[in-house]
């Protein structure tokens, strides 16, 4: 029985999508629910699965093809499982022979022969390394994570690798299409710049406090909940607090109206390969410092993974980047559209401070709020980030709420 493989219903908002790489190709063997290939949205990556066990009898659109909902993009033939687990079997004893004469079924029985883990055949798949091809080049041992790695970086080596003068080209370079996140990154900080008002307001704290407090309650923190009590869940309570004192920072433009949110739903800024997400703490007011703690560690996880929803990156009311991690000292971030300001966290740094007339040594960190000055006033910004301030160097304000 032939089944055909569609493009499922889009999210909201969503027109389109791009096709990622085939994970599967025609004649191979594929399982109920494994993914197929990868749909990359302007937000997120989904996973296009198989509905039913079978062989990949026909792939229909070539991996980069823009697709819509409902297109079909495969063909399932669901009577030749047998058939291709058989010859699979047969195939998997001629793993060395030589690759110019395998065919695409006896390559993917080649590889699921091949000992190793799943972290390893997965970093494979994305890197496009043969595991059949590595596991010969190390002498037909087992292959590791670390393994793929390390062949990735020399094929890489062999792409850059300086050409001799005189061999016919000394510069190389390298053209690759902007995947579709990246080109609406591009595209949202573009409007942001066109058509907010946008300027930053600066402040520093003294993180001691807070420091001192983690290091009291870290063990208790991580025994009772399962997880390390790091500095976001403390910053989140903070802007949560100056939220509430000025409500103007928690409101966005909608036309000629300026709607003000009852609500608190927190962006959290997080790195991913494929470039910069910011999923939504939800109600962050209601959630406690072990479930922001949690719940920001899964985001981190899943964005490396690909692995976020639509729903998790829609909407939020106010935006927090974390540029810190990365060794940033002090920075400007811009806005995410339709949200009006957005609140930078930096690298903690002991400088020399003065206090009662007397020099310390002090770990403080710079803060940045960028805000549109469309809808707030120089004077509410500059006092919602004294009021971060005031809370992050006096947590117990945080759990008092005053």
């Amino acid at each position: 029985m032939l089944i055909e493989v569609k493009v499922p219903q889009l999210p909201e908002s969503v027109t389109d999508a791009t096709l990622l790489k085939w994970h599967k190709q025609e004649g191979e063997a594929v399982r109920k629910e494994e993914n197929l290939i990868d749909l990359e949205t302007d937000k997120v990556i989904l996973e296009i699965t198989a509905p039913r066990d079978g062989v990949v009898a026909e792939l229909k659109m070539a991996s980069g093809a823009v697709v819509q909902a409902g297109a079909v993009i495969a063909v399932i033939d669901t009577e030749a499982q047998a058939q291709v687990a058989e010859a699979a079997s047969a195939q998997v004893v001629a793993i060395g022979k030589s690759e110019s004469r395998a065919p695409a079924a006896q390559k993917h029985a080649a590889a699921k022969a091949v000992r190793t883990g799943p972290a390893a055949r997965k970093l494979a798949r994305e890197q496009g390394v043969d595991m059949a091809q590595l596991a010969n080049a190390s002498g037909g041992g087992g292959v590791s994570k670390q393994d793929v790695v390390a062949f990735s970086r020399e094929a890489l080596d062999d792409l850059t690798m300086p050409v001799p003068p005189g061999s016919g080209g000394g510069r190389p370079e390298q053209r690759v299409p902007m995947t579709r996140l990246r080109s609406r990154i591009a595209e949202r900080l573009k409007q942001a710049q066109e058509t907010a008002a946008i300027l930053t307001t600066f402040n520093e704290v003294n993180m001691q406090p807070v420091l001192e407090m983690r290091a009291r309650y870290q063990e208790r923190f991580l025994k009772e909940h399962g997880i390390k009590l790091g500095f976001m869940s403390f910053f989140t309570k903070a802007v949560v607090e100056a939220l509430k004192k000025f409500p103007v920072v928690n409101a966005s433009i909608d036309g000629e109206d300026i709607v003000y949110h009852g609500y608190f739903d927190i962006g959290i800024a997080v790195g991913s390969p494929r470039g910069l997400v910011v999923p939504i703490l939800r109600d962050a007011d209601q959630l406690s410092f072990a479930a922001i703690e949690k719940t920001v560690t899964e985001f981190g996880i899943r964005a490396r993974d690909g692995k976020l929803s639509i729903d998790e990156l829609t909407g939020g009311t106010f935006t927090i980047s974390n540029g810190g991690i990365f060794g940033s000292l002090l920075s400007t971030p811009i806005l995410n559209p339709p949200q009006s300001a957005i609140l930078g966290m930096h690298k903690i740094q002991e400088r020399a401070v003065v206090e009662n007339g007397v020099i310390v040594a002090r770990p403080m960190m710079y803060l940045a709020l960028s805000y549109d000055h469309r809808i707030i006033d120089g004077h509410d910004a500059v006092l919602f980030l004294v009021a971060v301030k005031e809370a992050l160097e006096d947590p117990a304000r945080i759990l008092l709420q005053v």
